[in-house]
């Protein structure tokens, strides 16, 4: 790396030298690195075009969970939760036993056991895990989508955050199929709680079960508000909020 000492200040290529702007002024270095040419053809680089087969085939799969769900999740993400999916896929997609290398598959990996073990208790926000927040024991009711929790009093069955008065509590369950990017989202109507003693039946019912060929994954989401003058704001934009899968079946 050298710097320029010019009147004629030059950003850009030229003549395989890369001319920047930096800290301590104009630069300018010697084009480096292999080229995209080489990687795509070069039978030496066949183990870096697998990689970046696979790694890109990961990265849709989690977009394409993160879209099929995002109005769901819009308040309960924190800013990594792109790339923790993205290594939860990959390592589904290791237990994808039959494609060869640089073409194994998130779908085919998440149909084994050890798959759906992978992604289960996912949480899509790790700033407010929902097994820190919800105290209470809950039962799934898996053919209908139904979560309910017999007793439960919000005051001693959940951890709110400082300055939380509601809270609101809602399930979901989602058929995707990452073979063929089908999906369909239920999701049951939001109950919405005061933050006190009250017992209540808590129950959350989806208004039906989602149509697909994929995979099942049940949602459990809390969501905190604070109320003021009778109107309830989201705490902190939803910093508090948590949503996990539950489960995959």
């Amino acid at each position: 790396m050298a710097k320029l000492k010019s009147i004629i200040k030059i950003e850009g290529t030229l003549d395989g030298l890369t001319f920047y702007k930096g800290k301590e002024g104009y630069l300018v270095k010697t084009k480096g690195g292999v080229s995209s040419k080489r990687i795509k053809n070069d039978p030496a680089f066949v183990r870096t075009r697998e990689n970046g087969a696979e790694f890109g085939h990961c990265t849709k799969s989690g977009k394409l969970l993160r879209r099929a769900i995002a109005d769901f999740m819009v308040d309960a993400k924190d800013n990594r939760v792109t790339s923790r999916l993205t290594q939860v896929m990959s390592r589904i997609k290791n237990l994808d036993a039959t494609s060869p290398r640089g073409e194994r598959k998130v779908g085919i990996g998440l149909v084994t056991p050890e798959g759906k073990l992978a992604i289960k208790g996912f949480e899509f926000n790790d700033r407010a895990l929902l097994s820190n927040i919800l105290k209470a024991d809950y039962t799934l009711d898996t053919t209908t989508g139904e979560v309910q929790c017999a007793d439960f009093i919000p005051v001693n069955d959940l951890n709110p955050p400082e300055g939380a008065t509601h809270v609101s509590v809602a399930s979901g369950v989602l058929n995707i199929n990452f073979n063929t990017d089908e999906k369909d989202l239920q999701i049951s109507p939001v109950v919405n709680l005061p933050i006190d003693t009250t017992s209540t039946v808590l129950t959350l019912t989806p208004p039906s079960m989602p149509v697909g060929t994929g995979v099942d994954f049940y949602l459990l989401k809390i969501a905190f508000f604070q109320e003021v003058n009778g109107v309830q704001y989201p705490l902190n934009n939803g910093a508090f909020n948590a949503l996990q899968i539950v489960e995959v079946l």
